[in-house]
């Protein structure tokens, strides 16, 4: 009889060692992890590039994490280093077990390889690879942790108040945070500290090995002026991107975190950009209209598309907002094409034809962003004729799948052989 109320202790000391346990671990998980409490906030901030004012801004001095938005301040540590002669574009920088370690998105270098400064600018553009992140720190700063001190310093230096840094990749870490507000200082740092850099911002695709890489930033193919800069993406944060957009002249930056997927994050971006300069220009919204189809949805013969274009070639004269799109559509002769493409109208028009394929890439961009869009002059018996192409698919089933989704979406599309009049 006297044993039983052992028993019991012994029962509750257990007990109450393993809900200390797991309130323990409840404890650590807390600290260490971003907590829901500002998990996926949205914030966003639009301002004029050139005078700096502020055209729309919602919570942007709300901190929130960086995600890959990260490696844009690891991005301006190289432009730094260049500068200064730390480092060239051929330099060799070597890949650690560390650096070999870290999780995806990564390019897969194996510890003990080398890569170039140039091409690990290009993987952290492109790929986002937070595996050269690391090199990239360890080269410059002997360690990541050394190094993202450095970055926090000068993050300070450039006006970046509410900005820490705890990595190079924008992994996930809890002490890791920034605001809508200083990742537009950041944009506009880089831009007028490292200007000479800020091209390879623009690259949409990278080759390393025998694989290429597309860029993550859909706006470089969808929204026309887009010249930079970054996507980011951790669970915590949602999908995030800083944006630089030039029409005609005039610079728009902006910055939206907290979008539940990629597209509603472009998607935002674009209204807020397109709100921007109808405020800025007081002339409406400049339009990116879609190749015209007919009512039942057929595909139309290019002299028929080549009558439809003329016609609202003069109804829509009068609008306001000219596109100019020759900085972002390649003008091609056809002899200089080869390989499939896809084609989504035959214009007399060379305008109407840059906006066509604009709005076609802008229409399908997980589709169609490792295409380049491309307008050819061809001579017919009614005069010039231009072809709106999107190029650089690897075969015809490809350029098939390409039109396939992009008809699922109500735009006229044929895969044609690149060479072909067409």
């Amino acid at each position: 009889m006297a044993t039983a109320p052992l028993v019991t202790r012994s029962f509750f000391k257990r007990a109450y060692l393993a809900a200390f346990l797991c309130l323990t671990a409840i404890l650590f998980s807390t600290i260490l992890a971003p907590t829901s409490a500002i998990a996926r906030t949205y914030t966003a901030m639009i301002i004029d590039g050139d005078s700096g004012d502020v055209l729309h801004e919602y919570r942007a001095d709300h901190k929130v994490y960086p995600a890959s938005l990260t490696k844009i301040m690891t991005l301006y540590m190289v432009f730094d280093a260049l500068e200064r002669g730390k480092v060239s574009l051929s330099t060799r920088m070597k890949v650690s077990k560390r650096a070999w370690g870290q999780a995806p998105s990564k390019l897969g270098l194996q510890a003990g390889e080398t890569i170039s400064v140039k091409d690990a600018i290009l993987a952290l553009v492109t790929k986002s690879a937070n595996d050269i992140a690391v090199v990239v720190a360890e080269h410059l700063g002997g360690t990541e942790i050394k190094f993202a001190q450095m970055m926090t310093s000068e993050a300070r230096r450039i006006g970046m108040t509410r900005t820490t840094f705890r990595n190079a990749s924008g992994l996930p870490n809890r002490g890791q945070m920034t605001t809508a507000r200083d990742m537009i200082k950041l944009a506009v740092a880089l831009r007028k500290n490292y200007g000479s850099y800020y091209h390879y911002f623009a690259t949409q695709k990278f080759r390393f090995g025998n694989r290429t890489y597309g860029n993550h930033n859909n706006l470089l193919a969808s929204y026309y002026g887009t010249d930079g800069i970054k996507t980011g993406y951790i669970n915590a944060s949602g999908f995030n991107l800083v944006a630089s957009v030039n029409r005609n002249g005039k610079r728009l930056i902006g910055v939206v975190f907290g979008g539940r997927t990629a597209r509603t994050r472009d998607d935002q971006m674009k209204k807020l950009l397109d709100q921007a300069y109808i405020k800025l220009t007081k002339e409406g919204e400049i339009l990116v209209p879609r190749p015209r189809i007919s009512p039942e949805d057929k595909i139309l013969p290019a002299d028929a598309q080549l009558l439809m274009a003329k016609r609202a070639t003069r109804r829509e004269a009068e609008q306001p907002g000219r596109i100019d799109t020759e900085t972002v559509v390649t003008r091609l002769k056809p002899e200089s094409a080869s390989g499939w493409a896809i084609q989504v109208g035959a214009f007399s028009d060379q305008r109407r034809a840059q906006e066509a394929v604009l709005a076609a890439a802008r229409t399908a961009p997980d589709v169609l962003r490792l295409t380049r869009a491309a307008v050819e002059q061809q001579a017919s018996g009614t005069g010039i004729v231009y072809r709106a192409r999107l190029l650089g698919f690897d075969g015809e089933n490809e350029a098939r799948a390409a039109c396939a989704a992009l008809r699922r979406e109500n735009v006229a599309c044929i895969p044609v052989n690149a060479g072909d009049a067409g």
